[in-house]
């Protein structure tokens, strides 16, 4: 499956099947949240958190590429990302793009 943020695909023609999206919500325990609360009051990068956001981003992009295997996708063009607080400690990340098969 290929995945890219560009509306074509170089040397291919696509046809277009239709929009396809993945999104997951992800949260850290509290314990963590303490540590990150803490971080936040001297700065720097919360690497629990980025960390989070990165195995979120993974898990939204397999749930879209999932949708679009089951629709006969060849690739996913023009794919996008936008992460969402849902409450304290918790982010939504979503993944969407339009599937398309090589012709």
């Amino acid at each position: 499956m290929i995945i890219v943020n560009t509306p074509t695909i170089e040397g291919r023609k696509i046809e277009t099947l239709g929009m396809v999206s993945g999104s997951t919500v992800q949260s850290k325990n509290a314990f963590k949240d303490i540590g990150a609360g803490f971080r936040n009051l001297v700065g720097g990068e919360v690497g629990s958190y980025t960390k989070m956001l990165g195995e979120a981003r993974d898990v939204a992009v397999s749930r879209m590429v999932q949708q679009a295997q089951s629709m006969g996708a060849d690739a996913v063009v023009n794919v996008r990302f936008s992460s969402a607080s849902v409450m304290e400690g918790a982010a939504e990340i979503l993944a969407w793009g339009t599937a398309v098969k090589f012709v």
